[in-house]
């Protein structure tokens, strides 16, 4: 891979053309393209030193959203390293991080040569370097003790002559959630990676985009994308939607990237009424579908700025609904065409026989930034990777447009007395009533032994709303399979950190619940 195809490299010549110029926002304080720079090429400097190159993996141990979190990654990708990040990847609440022996179990399955810390987390990675065997090596952005290196020691040193980098070697791993068992290592090289950067939607315009979501998931490629374009970050730890609109208003941002459920959190702020968005000319969403009269809602009060991006981390975008997509009505339920260069088929989820148009199926796919294959399980590799396709788990179908319809994930399916029951329709109808502010829907196996269908709903402030009012409102556009049995009314729902809802945890609640 040439100098100009290392996706880092673009970043480092952005930043090299305005120094002078605002590239991060980090708790109120503002680093220049220059010093951003300087950071990495001094990271650069020192992980050389220490042996890091080619095939090493490097593990991100710091504050989440941070610039040392960018800086460390940058720095061990252009020096041919992989890099996985201990922060971010568990499917909690935001506010709760991923256990340390889960951490621990990672460090110690990808051999990582190097641990790359700060203050608040730096016990903890001197924790994995006791039990670890062989122990990495210790490094931070600033002096944390003898045993520590200091990456920013090596500022003003002579120029990096980063190596050449193979375009198949690995460049990031990403944790799944582990929410259904041990977490799954997700593998892109360095080509997938840049497919990822390079394809992010209308990086022309020096973005000023808000990072609310973990830098180590589907954001990434995006605020790379941002960077190598002359864009500024503003770096959040954490999706807060007073915090949002906030610094939308302050900072002027231009463009956002949030899950669906974080969208009705926005609508639903009461500060949004007198919140200035003007600013706003792309919303990114992604993750699920959104429920197309709360998109609609979004419509009216953004305008046309939303752009879908249907994916997920092992394949980067599958579809993109653009700005004129969403204009159309009848459009709002889809998940757009297939991506540039993306080849989308749907398939017997039973005999991988590719259906035709209108049917429901399991979404597979082939594309330049899909996964290599999970680190270290070949099987799960194969199952996942068979035919030369990345077999989803999303249930969808075409229409004759080419639009793709999302239906739901497998694993999600309830099976109530014989009939598949899709959650997904089940919440775009309790979300198309007028009190609704969010609902989940998910499958619990109750007292007699069959499977439920389960809602969990959140008011719209003010509003009151009964269980029975809403499994008429659901009656009256879906079969009597998909009204609700058990709705459980709360102040809030549960999220993972990218803004996905727990189900998990709900269904687990449920369970508990029931004794």
């Amino acid at each position: 891979m040439s100098d100009n195809d290392h996706y880092a490299v673009r970043i480092l010549n952005a930043l090299s053309t305005e120094p002078d110029k605002p590239a991060l926002w980090w708790r109120g304080d503002v680093i220049t393209a220059g010093e951003l720079r300087t950071k990495i090429e001094s990271a650069g400097r020192a992980m050389l030193g220490h042996g890091i190159g080619a095939r090493a993996t490097v593990a991100v141990l710091t504050e989440s959203n941070s610039p040392d979190m960018l800086a460390a990654r940058y720095a061990a990708n252009l020096l041919g390293a992989a890099v996985f990040h201990l922060r971010s990847t568990n499917a909690v609440t935001s506010r709760r991080h991923i256990s340390e022996e889960s951490q621990l179990a990672m460090a110690r399955e990808t051999g990582c040569a190097l641990i790359v810390t700060d203050g608040p987390n730096a016990e903890r990675a001197r924790g994995f370097v006791r039990r670890l065997d062989p122990a990495p090596r210790l490094a931070a952005f600033s002096d944390l003790g003898a045993d520590i290196a200091d990456l920013s020691a090596a500022v003003g040193g002579d120029p990096v002559d980063w190596p050449p980098v193979d375009p198949e070697a690995l460049a990031i791993i990403t944790y799944t959630s582990g929410s259904t068992g041990r977490p799954k290592g997700i593998c892109r090289s360095f080509r997938a990676w840049r497919h990822a950067v390079s394809t992010t939607v209308d990086m022309t315009d020096e973005p000023r985009m808000l990072v609310t979501t973990p830098l180590s998931h589907t954001v990434g490629p995006m605020a790379d994308a941002a960077l190598s374009t002359g864009g500024m970050l503003f770096l959040h730890e954490d999706f807060e939607p007073e915090a949002v609109l906030d610094a939308i208003a302050e900072h002027r941002i231009t463009r956002v990237f949030w899950a669906a459920p974080q969208i009705y959190q926005v609508l639903d702020h009461p500060k949004l009424a007198s919140a200035d968005t003007s600013s706003l000319n792309l919303i990114l969403y992604g993750g699920t579908p959104a429920a197309p009269d709360r998109l609609a809602q979004g419509l009216k009060v953004f305008g046309p700025v939303f752009v879908q991006t249907y994916g997920s981390t092992e394949t980067w975008e599958i579809g993109t609904m653009s700005r004129e997509d969403h204009l159309d009505p009848s459009l709002l339920g889809t998940s757009g065409r297939p991506s540039p260069g993306t080849r989308v088929v749907v398939r017997d989820p039973d005999t991988d026989e590719d259906l035709p148009v209108g049917e429901i199926g399991e979404i597979c796919l082939q594309s330049p930034g899909m996964l290599n294959g999970y680190w270290n399980d070949p099987d799960l590799t194969a199952r996942a990777l068979r035919g030369g396709y990345f077999h989803t788990g999303d249930l969808g179908r075409f229409d004759e447009r080419g639009f793709i319809h999302l239906v739901d994930r497998l694993s999600h399916v309830i099976k109530y007395n014989g009939v598949k029951v899709y959650p997904n329709a089940v919440e775009n109808a309790l979300l198309g009533h007028p009190d609704v502010a969010q609902a989940a829907v998910y499958g619990v196996v109750d007292e007699d032994s069959v499977e439920h269908v389960h809602a969990a709903i959140v008011p719209k402030a003010g509003s009151v709303v009964t269980p029975d009012a809403l499994r008429e409102h659901v009656r009256a556009s879906l079969p009597a399979e998909y009204v609700p049995q058990v709705i459980t009314m709360r102040d809030e729902l549960p999220f993972i950190s990218s803004g996905k809802l727990d189900k998990q945890r709900l269904k687990a609640e449920a369970q508990e619940r029931r004794g």
